[in-house]
């Protein structure tokens, strides 16, 4: 790898092929059909998939980057990782992308890295793939700047390749993918599919929505919103932790979208802050007006959400 390449755009650069290998590992369990869920908790299921996706992803970072903080979803495992689960590649053009002066020359101990190794665990037991992303976002301090959202069931209509893999980086640029505008005509707010209750209900209502689109995972959700089939993702609920967040926000702020909690705040990424989203997720595609839709979610909503 690029050694003269900034810290930032190495890690970045090297989440990109860790998550194509992650994906991989995640259609191969599949297609054995070894899934061994795990409930661990109330609409929190855990798969083979998701511990060795883990597994490739945080042993792949960790032996590259020794000094950053990795957080991952699952429980850290002392189990010995595959030679051929361990990734050394880093994507070429993210290698070569100038950083402002400020993202530079950062210390590895201000990095936190966040990986959900399969987002949208309910859906991919369903067999609803398509709703699976692999999630791997890089803050510095408290501020979530780079991501990576791997999808690894995204079909490739010019080959008979599968999986995509979208990343960007605050302030500095993004690839693969291209943005599109949501229709001017309609309004469509994306929320969850398997988490709904009043609340959410009662914000959804609140905005006064022409569609709903109710899908798996918040890298699904951002993903809609990139690509102009949603005007902006709703979930009033504490119910999505950080490594939900990190990437699809860091993806979502580099092409001018917003992803803050239900009071306009921005969420902390920092090691030390708590897991959980208690405030809720409020996400705006670009030109959006994201004030307009944090003043419309009634304080009742916002109240529950503290």
């Amino acid at each position: 790898m690029a050694q003269s390449a900034a810290l930032l755009t190495r890690i970045v650069a090297s989440s990109i092929c860790a998550t194509v290998q992650a994906g991989k590992i995640i259609r191969d369990v599949l297609s054995k059909g070894g899934l061994n869920i795990v409930e661990k908790g109330k609409n929190d299921l855990q798969t083979e998939a998701d511990r060795c996706a883990q597994r490739c992803i945080v042993a792949s970072l960790s032996r590259q980057f020794p000094n950053i903080t990795i957080i991952g979803e699952e429980e850290p495992s002392s189990c010995e990782v595959p030679s051929e689960w361990i990734v050394t590649e880093a994507d070429q053009d993210v290698l070569q992308l100038k950083l402002p002066n400020h993202l530079e020359d950062i210390n590895p101990k201000d990095v936190c890295v966040w990986v959900d190794p399969l987002d949208g665990t309910a859906e991919y037991t369903q067999g609803l793939v398509e709703h699976v992303t692999v999630l791997v976002g890089v803050a510095i301090g408290k501020t979530a700047i780079g991501g990576v959202i791997h999808q690894p069931y995204y079909k490739n209509n010019e080959s008979d390749a599968y999986g995509r893999t979208l990343w960007g980086i605050d302030g500095v640029g993004f690839g693969g993918f291209a943005p599109k505008p949501p229709p001017e005509e309609k309004r469509i707010i994306t929320t969850t599919r398997s988490h709904s209750d009043g609340i959410v209900q009662s914000a959804i209502k609140s905005l006064d929505p022409d569609e709903v689109a109710r899908v798996g995972g918040a890298g699904h959700k951002v993903i809609l919103l990139l690509e102009g089939k949603a005007h902006a993702y709703v979930f009033a609920s504490g119910g999505c932790k950080r490594w939900d967040t990190c990437a699809p926000e860091a993806v979502l702020h580099a092409i001018g979208g917003v992803l803050t909690d239900l009071h306009g705040e921005r969420y902390s990424y920092n090691p030390e802050t708590t897991r959980a989203n208690t405030r809720g997720v409020l996400a705006t595609a670009p030109g959006q007006s994201h004030q307009w839709y944090l003043s419309r979610i009634p304080d009742e909503v916002k109240q529950k959400l503290q």
